[in-house]
């Protein structure tokens, strides 16, 4: 008897983290080209001092392109609940709709970096529940900002079934696939939710702004991790739909320095 829960099969859909990394003009054609290419959404990390803030940029996105945008991930360590809500809210506005907030816990430290007081993992999480609840009540019944939320534990895996969306999981670089695959069939045991795919690297590229500069990925391939892709197009299609048939992962999330290279997997399953 097959004990894996039944799951809604859902269409793929891509995303994109597209932080500024050169001039505008340069990354304004990035987004078109990015648009263009059948990739569903515009994302931008959230680190303060490095580049624009998330807000304005994606603003500024959506106003060159009709697609969707995100937060890839609002980081509950540097943000006060109210203000995110809010700034999150006005984007649904703004983009007629077109803004998911993406949420998580923050890279641990990262507070601290910026001058900051420690914030512990229980003070994050209530946190990521109380921005989404401030959210609901700024959308009111005519609006539902999608939530997606970034999980690395039980405790963060059982507020995103709670009060999400959709769910991507932070993996290690050892996190091997039969792994990953208990740690979803444990989240799926409560309703159905979107899982996405958070992909750090193809082939021998790593992405700036979702992993380290230095991961390795040779390790990420002999783990058999489920954060790197291969950079053959149809190796990567693949792959990516024996993901959603073996796991439920339906939406991928890359870095803009490989949209060029997986445009054709996109253009094959976008849709499907």
């Amino acid at each position: 008897m097959n004990d894996q829960p039944r799951r809604v099969t859902r269409p793929f859909r891509f995303g994109v983290v597209a932080p500024i990394l050169s001039d505008l003009p340069t990354w304004r054609d990035r987004v078109r080209r990015i648009a263009d290419s059948g990739y569903s959404t515009l994302l931008m990390p959230d680190v303060p001092t490095w580049q624009p803030s998330l807000g304005p940029t994606l603003a500024t996105a959506a106003a060159l392109t009709d697609l969707r945008i995100g937060s890839w991930v609002y980081a509950a360590a540097l943000r006060e609940p109210w203000s995110t809500a809010w700034e999150a809210h006005s984007l649904s506005v703004l983009t007629e709709g077109r803004f998911e907030m993406g949420i998580g816990a923050g890279r641990p430290g990262i507070e601290v970096e910026l001058g900051l007081p420690v914030v512990s993992p229980a003070e994050r999480r209530a946190r990521m529940r109380e921005t989404v609840a401030t959210l609901r009540t700024f959308d009111g019944p005519d609006l539902h900002t999608p939530v997606v939320m970034a999980v690395s534990g039980p405790k963060s895996q059982a507020l995103a079934l709670e009060v999400a969306d959709a769910v991507t999981f932070v993996l290690s670089p050892d996190s091997d696939r039969a792994e990953t695959t208990n740690r979803v069939r444990e989240l799926a045991g409560g309703r159905d939710i979107e899982l996405v795919q958070h992909v750090a690297a193809v082939g021998d590229g790593v992405a700036p702004f979702m992993a380290p500069p230095n991961l390795d990925t040779a390790v990420l391939r002999a783990a058999d991790s489920l954060l790197i892709l291969p950079s053959d197009p149809a190796a990567a299609a693949e792959e990516v739909q024996r993901r959603r048939e073996e796991i439920g992962f339906s939406y991928f999330v890359i870095g803009a320095d490989f949209a060029d290279t997986l445009a054709p997997v996109v253009a094959e399953l976008a849709g499907r």
